[in-house]
């Protein structure tokens, strides 16, 4: 977990800054591309539920955003002690830019308490992908 320490204390740096009026439940993400840059997200919510915004798929656009499609790992820090997981909707995005990327979750107290290590595929089985046919196989 050493290895990514680093990356856990910046994602529960920025949960501080959640804007979560609403659920009262912060959580950061910290998402380190091949480039070595770690973009950060917050979770942004809104008074129409639907329409509010993961840490990690904050990151993930951020990042995009900056031109950077290759990741290496992202760290979610949320409220409470234990290490809460992403939902499954930020589990599909992450799955798109793959399976392997190395997920850690860390609950208020980051690195120094509980954390968990999984990948995408290890918590998005059997997930959805584009099945559409590629040019030529039509």
């Amino acid at each position: 977990m050493t290895r990514y320490r680093e990356l856990i204390e910046a994602a529960c740096r920025v949960r501080e800054r959640s804007h979560s009026p609403y659920s009262q439940f912060r959580v950061g993400a910290a998402l380190l591309g091949r480039s070595g840059t770690v973009y950060l997200g917050t979770n942004v919510e809104n008074a129409s539920f639907g329409l509010s915004n993961c840490a990690e798929r904050t990151a993930i656009f951020r990042a995009v955003t900056d031109g950077e499609t290759e990741f290496e790992a992202i760290a979610v820090c949320a409220d409470g002690e234990s290490p809460t997981p992403p939902c499954g909707a930020c589990r599909q995005v992450l799955m798109e830019f793959g399976p392997d990327l190395l997920v850690i979750t860390a609950g208020e107290r980051g690195a120094d308490g509980p954390c968990t290590e999984s990948t995408v595929a290890g918590l998005l089985p059997e997930a959805f992908r584009d099945f559409r046919p590629s040019k030529g196989n039509s």
